[in-house]
């Protein structure tokens, strides 16, 4: 389901949310948008909306409704009662993804840590066990009452906890980059939207085996490997070259996965390159351009120099395929270089080699490198 409140990037196909819902395990049957000049507080979608969704439902054969937005507590439990169903946000579709592919202990720690934090803001409004209860003459609260500040206060502590486990990974991950910066290594740090290719990318740049797959969010774990460049000489880069791979941004990603998740993202932040890497066949590209830099300028990584990687180009038409494999690309009102490739065919990849070591041999003014000047 999904409301068009004039904001820009309107989903209107729910196509991305289609692809989060399978890979969460789950099969959409059917796809509901509206327009509305703003959300109506009890339902979100209004009592006429709600009856249509709920008759569809039943029509379908439904078992959970998913919303492309984020709901309030109260609108969720209000459309959960009117339809007799189910009904969970985007929010929580994502932070279900997340909890089936995390691995590593790190990741698990930043998942639980958002989970927690979003289940906090459910506690009064949405869990009907909870509810206070009304006891004798004069008395105000009860069992219920006591139930909700002892799940509240359970919580709470397990919050304070998971940050305490995450600020030592944090140190780890800092000590690792001191380090990484003792020995001079030059930190290259791929960031791009999910499904973009980066992790194809990381395995064809460094011959390694990091899990990738056609779907959203298939890695969450940062994985680092040493690369080997050469410059079109044939000689060695110069210096020690690092490649991370991170996990993939999205459309409306929860503030509170983007602050759990700042140990791993903060590689990003601390690079001294960063490969954003593009799914060029994606049409919306454009904005899926715009929220990479939208999160990264979150996370304090919007001065960190970029090399653009316009990916998939073997799914282009022969029309839209570029003319030259290396060109410039406006960001930010920068002119950034390009390099268009295919990490599944190969095709490229020796030119973003090529660019990669020219870069990274030129460690005094890499901004410049990086960013040159438009003519």
């Amino acid at each position: 389901m999904g409301v068009d409140l004039g904001l820009p990037h309107f989903d209107a196909e729910l196509e991305e949310l289609g692809q989060l819902a399978q890979t969460a395990g789950m099969e959409p049957v059917a796809r509901v948008a509206c327009k509305r000049k703003a959300p109506d507080a009890a339902l979100f979608v209004g009592r006429g909306k709600a009856d249509e969704i709920k008759q569809l439902a039943e029509e379908t054969g439904a078992s959970e409704i998913l919303f492309d937005q984020a709901l309030s507590p109260a609108q969720q439990r209000n459309l959960e009662r009117h339809t007799g169903l189910p009904v969970n946000d985007r929010t929580l579709l994502i932070l279900e993804i997340f909890a089936q592919r995390a691995r590593s202990h790190e990741g698990k720690l930043q998942v639980e840590l958002a989970r927690l934090q979003y289940l906090s803001t459910r506690l009064v409004r949405r869990w009907s066990h909870l509810e206070r209860q009304t006891g004798g003459a004069g008395v105000r609260g009860g069992p219920g009452e006591k139930q909700i500040e002892l799940d509240r206060r359970m919580i709470d502590d397990s919050i304070k906890l998971t940050r305490e486990r995450l600020v030592k990974v944090k140190r780890q991950r800092a000590t690792q980059r001191r380090q990484r910066e003792r020995r001079e290594t030059f930190n290259i740090s791929i960031v791009g939207y999910t499904n973009a290719g980066k992790s194809t990318l990381f395995n064809a740049l460094v011959k390694a085996r990091a899990y990738a797959a056609d779907q959203l969010f298939a890695t969450l774990d940062t994985t680092t490997r040493q690369l080997y460049l050469r410059d079109e000489e044939g000689a060695a880069a110069g210096r020690s070259v690092s490649l991370s791979d991170t996990v993939g941004f999205i459309r409306d990603l929860p503030h509170g996965l983007i602050d759990a998740f700042q140990a791993t993202l903060q590689e990003a932040a601390d690079a001294d390159l960063l490969l954003h890497v593009v799914d060029a066949s994606n049409p919306h590209h454009p904005e899926q351009i715009e929220e990479v830099q939208r999160v990264l300028l979150e996370i304090g990584a919007a001065e960190v120099p970029q090399l653009l990687v316009f990916n998939k180009i073997d799914a282009l038409e022969a029309a839209q395929r570029p003319r030259a494999a290396v060109d410039h690309f406006e960001l930010e009102g920068v002119q950034v270089p390009r390099v268009f490739a295919s990490s599944r065919t190969g095709e490229g990849l020796p030119e973003l080699r090529r660019e990669l070591a020219r870069i990274a041999a030129a460690p005094a003014r890499p901004a410049d490198a990086v960013h040159p000047t438009s003519s």
